[in-house]
């Protein structure tokens, strides 16, 4: 958990701002949730590794009995000592969302939710224990339009950025579930496989199929993945299209399935302008989230190895709030990661003027010199000169400040000469 310097707060609030002004350009609507969920909501089955990273909060007026009773049961009894915990993503608080307020919004909700999650995570380069999430989902629409609309309005915000050239990796957790059962994995062994296949990119194939076949995998159906990962072309990258994503699967997988992101495609092609769609198709592409039930996606930038962001559908999650399902499906952009790669992002084309005052300047003509300069569009602050003009000016270029003017005792504002900053 970080604190942030002024400099780094203002860095963060404009992509923020960017970010939160082309998603709602594209029709998407900012609600807020509490940052804690009840314990039982949290730690439901569906939020996978995440649920182990949770932070639980006690239960308030619990006595010291209760505390060694649930130690000393055989296996310990959190849920006896916490009832609520801070979310650890904004997807399980949306769906509790949803199903508490459906009569008050469109059949078809588009929402923004920009907050910090918590996770105990063990901390290290690019993991906090705790970060802000920016998400766009839509609830109620289960054709592949959905899917093309958090596409496209992801791009989006990632051109206005400045990081032209995203593209997003795309699959179906409707056709891993195929392609496992065609190789013939066991359903019970399926989420284990999951697990190692998700290693793809960092072991490479031998690599998956040696761990799968330690983990005393059914060998027929490794022998079959192992053919299936090396033979001639697999891996290669083509453009999105019905062909290539049939050329990336065995055969017996869904049509249907296949039909889904065909059409999410040609969408996503129609609303960049045509040309070249931005999308690649990736079979073993996994994401671990446990609440995942069709689509998959993660977004990809040229100029890092790493995923700036992802998400997917998971048409179940809200049913079990509402006792019905209803189709849903989500984006979340890698905030944290993105702002890092944004290090000029300081606003620079704004005017931000440090006045440099006398001691013996009265307090009205301070104010009134501030004021105007306020009222012209400019952000102020007042300084008292010191001895040490440089570092006081140096100072105030690190904070974001762009220009600076002296200010003697009875000067007009027209006297005033402003000079840039650095």
């Amino acid at each position: 958990m970080r604190d942030f310097l002024p400099a780094d707060k203002t860095r963060r609030e404009r992509v923020l701002a960017v970010i939160r002004e082309r998603y709602r350009a594209h029709g998407f609507d900012e609600i807020e949730t509490p940052v804690l969920e009840e314990y039982g909501r949290l730690h439901a089955g569906i939020g996978g590794d995440n649920e182990k990273l949770a932070f639980n909060i006690l239960k308030r007026g619990l006595d010291a009995d209760a505390v060694r009773a649930a130690a000393d049961a055989p296996a310990l009894d959190v849920a006896a000592l916490a009832d609520l915990g801070l979310r650890y993503d904004l997807t399980v608080p949306l769906a509790r969302f949803y199903a508490t307020h459906r009569a008050e919004l469109p059949s078809v909700f588009r929402s923004i939710q920009i907050a910090p999650v918590w996770r105990a995570e063990r901390p290290q380069k690019g993991r906090y224990r705790q970060f802000v999430q920016c998400d766009i989902d839509i609830i109620g629409d289960a054709s592949a339009r959905a899917e093309a609309e958090l596409i496209v309005a992801s791009l989006d915000a990632l051109d206005a950025l400045g990081l032209e050239g995203g593209s997003i990796r795309i699959n179906d957790r409707r056709l891993l579930d195929a392609m496992l059962d065609v190789f013939g994995f066991t359903a019970d062994e399926r989420p284990g496989v999951l697990i190692t296949i998700d290693k793809l990119d960092k072991i490479g194939p031998a690599g998956v199929v040696a761990e799968l076949r330690d983990r005393g995998a059914t060998a027929t159906a490794a022998d079959a993945l192992e053919a299936f990962l090396t033979r001639p072309h697999a891996g290669e990258q083509h453009p999105f299209g019905e062909p290539q994503i049939r050329a990336a699967l065995p055969d017996g997988v869904p049509d249907d399935v296949v039909a889904h992101l065909v059409s999410l495609g040609a969408t996503v092609a129609a609303a960049r302008g045509g040309g070249d769609v931005p999308l690649v198709f990736d079979p073993f592409l996994v994401r671990g989230m446990g609440y995942y039930t069709g689509t998959i996606f993660e977004l990809a930038h040229p100029s890092v190895g790493y995923s700036l962001g992802g998400g997917g559908r998971y048409d179940g999650m809200i049913g079990r709030f509402l006792g019905q399902d209803v189709p849903a499906v989500g984006f979340s952009i890698g905030f944290e990661r993105i702002v890092d790669l944004l290090a000029d992002a300081s606003g620079a084309d704004d005017i931000a003027i440090v006045l440099v005052h006398d001691r013996d300047v009265p307090m009205a003509e301070l104010l009134a010199h501030k004021a105007a300069f306020v009222a012209s569009g400019a952000r102020v602050r007042l300084e008292q000169r010191t001895k040490n003009l440089k570092g006081l000016l140096e100072r105030a270029a690190n904070d974001g400040y762009t220009a600076f003017a002296t200010l003697p005792a009875g000067a007009t504002p027209g006297q005033l000469e402003v000079k840039p900053l650095g």
